[in-house]
């Protein structure tokens, strides 16, 4: 079975850490992910084209351009583009239109896992990194 990409945990673990490490480093960040620098420079990249850090050249060291409770979960999962095309369940595709089921599978299950989807979404946005990194305390 697929799994949903790594890189909104990802995200979530590099904008955490740089709210209570200001100034640090990707590899500072890749050192405490436990992953390469490359995966945390894309990740980083993402995160810069949403708005949500700047990343100084050079030296290095980046900083968060909005307040942690500003910053929603929600905005996180889609700065780093988790689900494709706004699509977080894929129905697979080619079912056998003499079946019964297979005619009508992706119909009826669309409107269901869009409202999971929507669900999701909607928890997500009731919940800020500024929460998240309260209970590392």
């Amino acid at each position: 079975m697929k799994q949903i990409s790594t890189r909104f945990s990802i995200a979530v673990h590099t904008l955490s850490l740089i709210a209570v490490t200001p100034d640090c480093t990707g590899d500072f960040i890749a050192g405490s992910v436990n992953t390469n620098p490359v995966i945390i420079r894309r990740i980083m990249g993402m995160l810069k084209k949403a708005g949500l850090v700047e990343v100084r050249p050079g030296v290095g060291g980046a900083a968060l351009l909005k307040e942690p409770d500003r910053i929603t979960l929600l905005d996180v999962y889609r700065a780093v583009n988790v689900a494709e095309e706004n699509q977080l369940f894929r129905i697979h595709e080619n079912s056998n239109i003499a079946c019964l089921v297979g005619r009508n599978i992706e119909n009826v299950l669309q409107a269901e896992l869009k409202d999971a989807q929507l669900a999701m979404e909607y928890r997500l946005a009731q919940t800020t990194l500024g929460q998240i990194i309260e209970k590392f305390q």
